[in-house]
């Protein structure tokens, strides 16, 4: 079985993907799938949360809540990219070791 990877392990794998892929995904899919505009805002929040937080944990409990509302926890609408489903498989990811 693989090793449960921390939420700081793993924000260090997907943070950067996460920053470029969230803004094209918006773009491309906000259209038609106007609540990522709202994951978009959120995942704004979140970097700046933990760019400031520094070496420190941030407060993250209220964002990563607010995602699974949005998101109906992390369910994939039937017509989106592979881009647009890994941003999701990475938030979620994110948000469960977070509770960790």
């Amino acid at each position: 079985m693989a090793e449960k990877k921390s939420f700081e392990e793993l924000k260090e794998l997907y943070l950067a993907r996460l920053t470029q892929y969230v803004p094209i995904v918006d773009r491309v899919h906000g259209n038609s799938h106007p609540e990522f505009h709202d994951v978009f805002s959120v995942y704004k929040t979140m970097n700046q949360k933990i760019n400031e937080a520094g070496a420190e944990q941030a407060d993250l409990t209220g964002e990563f809540s607010r995602l699974r509302e949005i998101t109906s926890n992390y369910t994939l609408p039937g017509d989106v990219c592979e881009t647009y489903a890994a941003v999701y498989t990475m938030l979620s990811e994110l948000d469960k070791a977070y509770e960790n």
